[in-house]
């Protein structure tokens, strides 16, 4: 049984509706309890930006997925205990899906319904996380805490990385390490508008396409929510900002993406391609090479690697005399054509 394409797009496009539906309300939440960005030192907006794309991403995620479970049990409640449509008549009840989408929906569903719980739950903690440092800017080793602690939570659950390796203690540390990387990454990109927002599109967009190709609906459809989410997020953050991800966003954003990679299963006796399982080093290239160039460059010179300063490849396109959006764009293709070739190991 395959399952039908024609379900993706109501998760893409709910997830982006959502997203521009959602972003004016958590704007003005944002601007009414103060949680904004103020100018200040390598900051060139002139007026506090509301801190409002974390909230909005994980609002555009949530509604269409929980409209998308309410359905289903809906659906399974009349056909449970509902009449066949000739004996009911006028009651005869409406089916979204046909019983063949339905009963894949519900087993995938039962078989890693703890383990999707769990990931949407580090998600709240993740956001959490970003939005207390949003508030309060937090000690670096507690914020590290509160990462380690949603990646431990995650591996537990069951999405875990083997490359092979028999060793339970070795899924756990890769699996672990893996997210805190990504995070990291993706908190160090959001340094221009819409870079990171954009970064997580493409990202989010190919493992989709990996995943739908290959049969895992399930993942397809929460790659599909986040690309959409982030989507319908990004013309509030790009080229002009009037919100932006916050560490929030930015947590939230690398972490789906590092779930996101975790998820499909790139290798089975089905399709025993053993460097498929590095695609998401391709798809994720641009971030994870940013983050080695900057902790590098700032261990050389003797500075914490949490400290920001001007050396992103971001900001070294800038210097080279091309202006913001146009290094933005630079980046994106960048990531686009380096996620392709991940195509030539699935």
């Amino acid at each position: 049984m395959t399952f039908p394409f024609t379900l993706y797009l109501p998760a893409f496009a709910g997830a982006l509706a959502t997203a521009l539906i959602a972003l004016p309300f958590w704007r003005k939440w944002c601007l009414r309890t103060g949680l904004v960005d103020d100018p200040g030192h390598r900051k060139i907006h002139e007026a506090p930006v509301p801190l409002a794309g974390g909230l909005t991403v994980m609002t555009a995620m949530l509604a269409p997925a929980l409209l998308g479970l309410l359905a289903l049990w809906w659906q399974h409640s009349n056909a449970n205990a509902g009449l066949p449509a000739a004996e009911s008549g006028a009651h005869a009840h409406v089916t979204l899906w046909d019983s063949t989408t339905a009963f894949l929906l519900s087993y995938g569903l039962s078989r890693r319904g703890l383990e999707l719980a769990a990931i949407f739950l580090g998600a709240f903690g993740m956001l959490l996380v970003g939005w207390l440092d949003d508030k309060r800017e937090l000690r670096p080793a507690a914020k590290f805490a509160g990462q380690l602690l949603v990646a431990a939570l995650v591996a537990a659950a069951g999405a875990r990385i083997t490359l092979f390796v028999t060793s339970r203690v070795f899924h756990y540390a890769i699996t672990i390490l893996w997210i805190l990387t990504v995070i990291n990454a993706f908190n160090f990109m959001d340094n221009m508008n819409g870079l990171c927002a954009g970064l997580g599109v493409i990202g989010a967009l190919y493992f989709a396409a990996i995943s739908a190709g290959d049969g895992q609906y399930l993942v397809a459809l929460i790659a599909l929510l986040v690309g959409g989410a982030l989507l319908g997020f990004l013309p509030y953050n790009f080229p002009r900002a009037r919100a932006f991800l916050g560490d929030a966003g930015s947590h939230l954003v690398g972490y789906l993406l590092a779930v996101l990679a975790i998820l499909p299963h790139f290798y089975t006796r089905q399709h025993p391609r053993v460097f498929a399982v590095f695609s998401p080093l391709l798809i994720l290239a641009v971030p994870l090479g940013d983050l080695v160039w900057v902790v590098v460059f700032r261990w050389r010179r003797g500075k914490p690697f949490y400290i920001g300063d001007t050396n992103h490849l971001s900001h070294r396109l800038v210097r080279l005399g091309l202006t913001r959006t146009q290094a933005v764009l630079v980046i994106w293709l960048i990531a686009t054509v380096l996620g392709a070739l991940a195509f030539a190991l699935v």
